[in-house]
């Protein structure tokens, strides 16, 4: 019996794992393709849609000072329901009808691990 129990968690765990890791593809993914075209795939705010005529710049997420004014509230706000929802700009788009509860919190952890 204990035998059965240990090879089930190894499973178990490694199928978490793989889960993990799958998550982490994931949030690339989303952030790459709905993110990174203003905000850029460093998280630099230098998208590619990011021209000389850009009305705004697009949030650097790897300035520490700045991104350390934000809470984790108001990023997920800000990607669920746009720029206007916390003062910002109206180019920043609403993502909550897009994007499930899962990948904004995705999106939250990968964007502060950028401003590290």
């Amino acid at each position: 019996m204990s035998r059965f129990v240990i090879v089930a968690a190894t499973v178990f765990g490694l199928v978490l794992g793989a889960a993990g890791s799958a998550q982490a593809a994931d949030t690339k993914e989303v952030f790459d393709f709905y993110c990174a075209q203003c905000h850029g795939t460093a998280g630099d705010g230098k998208g590619i849609n990011v021209t000389k005529d850009f009305a705004t710049d697009p949030r650097n997420f790897t300035n520490k000072e700045d991104m350390a004014k934000r809470t984790d509230e108001d990023i997920k706000t800000v990607i669920r329901d746009g720029g206007p929802s916390i003062s910002k700009s109206p180019l920043m788009p609403p993502w909550g009808a897009t994007l499930s509860a899962a990948d904004v919190d995705g999106l939250l952890a990968y964007i502060r691990k950028m401003a590290k």
